[in-house]
């Protein structure tokens, strides 16, 4: 029956039909709160509003493994789900604008790592911070894979430090190979063939080979996601194949390639060499290797490049090829750090620095064919290995 206009119900009164509501829906399993009618000035428990506390995602867990002289390997964690970790090494406050992390990093320097963890709608965690003190001398050895191998056998080269780039034609370029991982059992790849492992005689295999008509294959070891680094002298000792089609290179991407993308993530080419020494090989005096740096954005590329092609220089023998990587530039040097063919810096490259914006990971690969060397021809030895010795960085 519809109340007269105008009636008016007292507290009381309207409590009582509200409890009254509160039983008969009760039966179905719905809840009602009771509204406070003890006026304006009246309080209740918790905030008032009626919503949940706000939240904050985890703090981040800094973590670290020795590497060698006093250097430590930094892992950053965090137990939310899907946070994204944003971190500093300079002591200032870390916001979802600083650099993002990626990967373990090598610390070899005396600084101050502050991290949070952002995964909205939560609120950013609480800083986490550590500070390292190592006073490492300049040019101490702080990280190395030696690639030792004790046993009788071939070995998988360190997993806790390579991972693999994998299929045919996979990094661009044209390239005709099929880059396989260790112990792939999925065709033209082969375990009892391997592209790369760790010999008996101390030393990286990085093996292409013509397992049948037009078809190759070989390997790419990167370190992205297992180690990382920024600012250092890095070098590795390495004897290149010479052949043509065949495409060695010893390289560093930065560890934000997946957010950034190419080129814009920058490339540092310590080393890469095509056949130049045929006919015959080596042929001495013509023998060159390049190293290079590369920038920019995907259609406007900044790049520079040197090569190094010294009176009987032969790329088939051992040499040292390494690079300085300090603040604002990269040097390139063969052999000697003191031997020095290269220098690009941030006030003469030809476009945004990329080299300044955090760690860098590892690449050694032997490509066969692709745009720059052009394809194997009947002059290409099969198989041509990439042998490498070591691989070390040293501080600054």
């Amino acid at each position: 029956m519809e109340k007269p206009k105008g009636l008016r119900f007292s507290p009381l009164t309207l409590k009582a039909e509200i409890l009254s509501t509160i039983l008969l829906f009760g039966v179905a399993g719905v809840t009602l709160a009771v509204p406070n009618v003890a006026g304006c000035s009246g309080s209740s428990a918790g905030s008032g509003t009626g919503l949940p506390p706000e939240q904050s995602a985890a703090t981040p867990t800094i973590a670290t493994t020795a590497a060698q002289n006093g250097a430590v390997i930094v892992t950053l964690t965090d137990t939310t789900s899907g946070a994204t970790l944003y971190y500093t090494i300079d002591g200032s406050a870390p916001t979802p604008s600083s650099p993002k992390y990626y990967a373990p990093f090598l610390v070899a320097s005396n600084l101050n790592i502050k991290a949070i963890a952002a995964a909205p709608p939560l609120l950013n965690s609480s800083v986490a911070t550590q500070t390292f003190s190592p006073n490492i001398a300049s040019g101490s050895l702080v990280w190395s894979d030696e690639f030792a191998n004790s046993g009788s056998a071939n070995a998988e080269p360190n997993a806790t430090m390579w991972t693999w780039d994998t299929g045919t034609n996979c990094c661009g370029n044209n390239e005709l190979e099929t880059y396989c991982v260790w112990g792939s059992t999925t065709g033209p790849c082969t375990p009892t063939n391997p592209n790369a492992y760790v010999g008996t005689d101390g030393y990286l295999h990085v093996v292409a080979l013509n397992p049948s008509a037009n078809v190759y294959t070989s390997a790419r070891l990167k370190s992205q996601g297992l180690f990382s680094f920024q600012y250092g002298r890095i070098e590795a000792k390495i004897m290149l194949p010479e052949s043509q089609g065949m495409w060695p290179a010893f390289w560093l991407l930065g560890n934000n390639i997946t957010t950034v993308s190419w080129p814009a993530c920058g490339e540092a080419d310590i080393m890469e060499h095509i056949d130049g020494a045929v006919p015959p090989s080596p042929n001495l005096g013509v023998d060159w290797i390049a190293g290079s740096v590369h920038g920019g954005t995907s259609t406007n590329h900044a790049d520079g490049t040197q090569q190094y092609h010294p009176a009987g220089f032969s790329a088939e023998a051992w040499h040292t090829y390494g690079m300085i990587w300090s603040k604002g530039q990269v040097q390139f040097y063969v052999d000697d750090p003191a031997n020095i063919y290269a220098t690009f810096n941030s006030s003469n490259f030809n476009g945004p620095w990329p080299f300044d914006q955090g760690p860098m990971f590892i690449i050694l690969n032997l490509a066969v064919g692709g745009d720059w060397p052009g394809s194997p021809n009947a002059t290409t030895v099969f198989p041509s290995s990439m042998l490498v010795d070591y691989v070390r960085i040293y501080t600054n």
